[in-house]
């Protein structure tokens, strides 16, 4: 059974959102559908920097983030240049890792060739949708976020591994993986009903 906690407030959430920031972030955002191609590269680029840290470093730092890295408008930040990176270097608000600020430029100028080649980011990343575990936040990958790495890496991009993408798919609502007893469950199972692509996906 995954674990869950029950807040002063008396709601029953996923185990991992006791305490602020993580409460307010997985009540609102965590397995709600992204919109946009921006919000899915913000999601790649912070997820990327995530790798080998703690998620509450990068929500504590999210606003630094975005101011740093223009909002993450892919167009923006595919024109970044060397002195962007020196920039980066320097900026004390964010996490000063060379090679994922680099990956993250690069990865934008990727993004505007899959948008180009396949239409849209969400399009492209729905693909990879799959059926929730039967228990909830049991694995740290999926035989989707590993086709899902893999063909992101055969396109270019970096910081895109198999867990790094996992993440990305239970954080942007291709799949549920709220605990079964979390009070956010349904509303991300009805937010997804409405924001999933009509279509055949894959």
């Amino acid at each position: 059974m995954s674990f869950v906690t029950t807040g002063a407030d008396g709601v029953t959430r996923c185990g991992w959102a006791a305490v602020e920031p993580e409460t307010t972030y997985h009540d609102e955002e965590w397995g709600f559908p992204l919109e946009g191609d921006d919000a899915f590269f913000e999601r790649v680029a912070l997820e990327g920097f995530q790798s080998g840290l703690s998620w509450r470093t990068i929500l504590t730092k999210r606003e630094n983030f975005r101011a740093a890295f223009a909002e993450f408008s892919i167009e923006k930040v595919a024109r970044f240049t060397e002195s962007d990176v020196d920039r980066l270097l320097g900026d004390a608000g964010i996490i000063r890792h060379r090679g994922k600020i680099e990956a993250t430029i690069n990865n934008a100028r990727r993004a505007e060739e899959l948008i180009e080649n396949e239409g849209s980011l969400p399009g492209f990343f729905w693909r990879f949708e799959a059926e929730a575990a039967a228990e909830p936040q049991s694995q740290t990958t999926s035989v989707e976020s590993v086709a899902l790495s893999k063909d992101l890496k055969k396109r270019g991009w970096k910081f895109v591994g198999p867990t790094t993408m996992f993440a990305l798919l239970q954080a942007s609502g291709i799949v549920n993986d709220h605990a079964v007893q979390c009070v956010t469950r349904e509303r991300v199972a009805a937010a997804r009903a409405a924001a999933r692509p009509a279509g055949p996906i894959g």
